[in-house]
């Protein structure tokens, strides 16, 4: 071990001792989550009873769990949108007791217009809190493989996208932290913070690339797999530009960045000729240039989302990063962390009931004009349930949409994982498909039939003579036309496994059979920035939807029906 790499991990373990200490108390507490929350609940209410939402809802008045929930509805984000546009003018006290807000986090876009959500110091309190107990737990768990306080790509987006009438900055949560970072940790960042700015994404690439090449890398960090994946590809496919730019200490100049973000990052970027020769000879002997190249498999680890949809994602990482593990980053979004992860290759994660108080819908009673509302201490093993946060910075019983499952308990409180969002069905004749049946499907399949997926989505096509449902899939993923068959035959199969009324109704006959409609190489790329740009969204947090309700889907797709 080196004299500096010595010092940083003494260090580190003495910056790290506190979060050591907090997690010890948090797994204690973890054997009563019902008190735990019960005092969550109250510390919100009575910190924000004042507030224009709180009197609106007489805060003040509510003795019980049963009072709050009479008093408050479970809503949706447009719910308390008025009093959040009255915040993004200044009037902070509309929603929030605290005297300012830092800044307001974008969701993704990905199923609707992107939503502003308030980032408060309480926010950042909770959600610095759940990272560092996550990170710890992770550096615990793979001692053996020496990747604390060791170089971490991670690409964020930009922070400040625009600014409110009383000039608070709205933009990407990841790149507000790492600007924010104490400056120990952010040198273990090998992607400068700057690189949010830059909105083109072979650009972000290439400069994320360009910056970790020459670092001994320990981690993939992205929330969507997906952008590992194509970190992976664009190494392979600039490979010859990028060796010339490390050996000569260079940047591309026909990349698509800002001039001021190229200013910034300039004075940073240092000749390696040696590093360069190394990567040469490798990608010359492999005829290629991957991660696990460049930065081995053995001492590395990739932390991704693994839950819901991002199975055809996942299955692509070890060819471009080697067999090293995979940590699920746990539920978490522009509201607010809601899991804490404490195993490898695993979605699962313990709900985080120090930072927000929970409640859970059945997923059978969603649509109940009464459903059944549950407490964290009361759901069981094996059930389903749409989750609703409430937060010390302005959301209450919030309907984020999310479906997820019981998987276990750490003490009392139980562990989650992610299933999909539930507003994603489709519902030709009464067979109420949801996007974790298709998923959950074409993962089962894929366990048996290795059919090549880029991407995909499935789409219900109203035909009057035998409606259907269609997953479209790029060309190169057609080509072996046997191969597709068997999955399309035991995919078709696997959806009434998954689901009971599909196979009912293709049993009827009311349902035909799965087919295949395939699209031209690329264009799920093309869709997904006509989304993203329709909405708004960022491409760091977006996750393209694996089924689409909307019957006129597959009007709008440059397709072929594969014969």
């Amino acid at each position: 071990m080196s004299l500096q790499r010595f010092f940083l991990v003494r260090v580190g373990r003495l910056v790290t001792w506190p979060v050591r200490r907090q997690l010890r108390r948090f797994e204690y507490l973890c054997d009563d989550p019902r008190a735990v929350q019960q005092a969550v609940l109250e510390r919100i209410l009575r910190k924000q009873q004042r507030t224009g939402f709180g009197i609106d809802h007489r805060f003040a008045a509510i003795r019980s769990v049963e009072d709050f929930r009479r008093q408050v509805p479970v809503a949706p984000y447009e719910y308390v949108a008025p009093y959040i546009e009255k915040v993004q003018a200044g009037e902070t006290n509309a929603l929030l007791a605290d005297d300012r807000v830092l800044m307001f986090a974008l969701t993704s876009g990905t199923t609707a217009s992107r939503k502003l959500i308030p980032v408060t110091q309480e926010y950042l309190t909770a959600y610095r809190r759940g990272w560092n107990m996550w990170g710890v737990k992770m550096y615990r768990d793979l001692r053996g493989r020496r990747i604390a306080m060791r170089p971490i790509v991670q690409m964020v987006g930009d922070p400040d996208e625009f600014r409110t009438s009383a000039n608070i900055p709205c933009g990407n949560l990841t790149g507000f932290t790492a600007k924010v970072q104490m400056k120990l940790i952010r040198r273990l960042y090998a992607v400068p913070h700057e690189t949010g700015k830059i909105k083109d994404a072979l650009a972000k690439y290439y400069v994320a690339l360009r910056f970790a090449m020459d670092r001994n890398v320990s981690q993939f960090m992205a929330a969507n797999p997906s952008t590992l994946v194509q970190l992976a590809r664009t190494l392979n496919a600039q490979r010859e530009a990028l060796l010339k730019d490390l050996h000569d200490g260079t940047l591309r100049g026909d990349l698509d960045i800002p001039a001021e973000v190229r200013s910034s990052l300039a004075p940073r970027l240092k000749p390696s000729p040696m590093r360069s020769r190394e990567l040469s000879a490798a990608a010359e002997k492999l005829g290629r240039l991957y991660p696990q190249d460049v930065w081995g498999s053995e001492a590395t680890i990739v932390n991704t989302w693994t839950g819901g949809s991002m199975g055809p994602y996942l299955r692509q990482l070890p060819q471009y990063y080697g067999d090293t593990p995979v940590r699920d980053l746990g539920l978490l979004a522009s509201e607010g962390r809601m899991t804490i992860p404490f195993a490898n290759s695993s979605p699962s994660g313990v709900l985080d009931i120090l930072s927000h108080y929970f409640e859970f819908i059945p997923e059978s009673e969603i649509d109940s004009t009464q459903p059944t509302v549950l407490g964290a201490h009361e759901i069981v093993e094996g059930g389903s349930y749409y989750i609703l946060p409430t937060t010390l910075y302005g959301l209450y019983r919030y309907h984020i949409s999310d479906l997820v499952r019981v998987t276990g308990f750490l003490g009392r409180t139980p562990l989650v994982e992610f299933l999909g969002k539930g507003s994603r069905f489709a519902n030709l004749t009464g067979e109420k498909l949801s996007e974790h049946h298709v998923t959950k499907a074409v993962d089962a399949v894929l366990k048996t039939v290795p059919q090549p997926i880029t991407g995909y989505t499935l789409a219900p096509v109203f035909d009057e003579r035998e409606p259907y449902y269609a997953i479209f899939l790029e060309e190169p993923d057609a080509a072996d036309a046997g191969q597709l068959r068997r999955f399309l035959k035991e995919l078709d199969r696997e959806l009434g496994v998954q689901n009971i009324e599909y196979a009912a109704k293709r049993e009827s006959g009311r349902l035909g059979p799965l087919r295949v409609r395939v699209i031209p190489a690329g264009h799920w790329a093309k869709w997904d920035a006509e989304r993203l740009k329709k909405t708004g969204g960022a491409a760091e947090q977006y996750k393209r939807p694996c089924l689409i309700g909307d019957l006129n889907f597959a009007a709008t797709m440059p397709a072929r029906d594969f014969a």
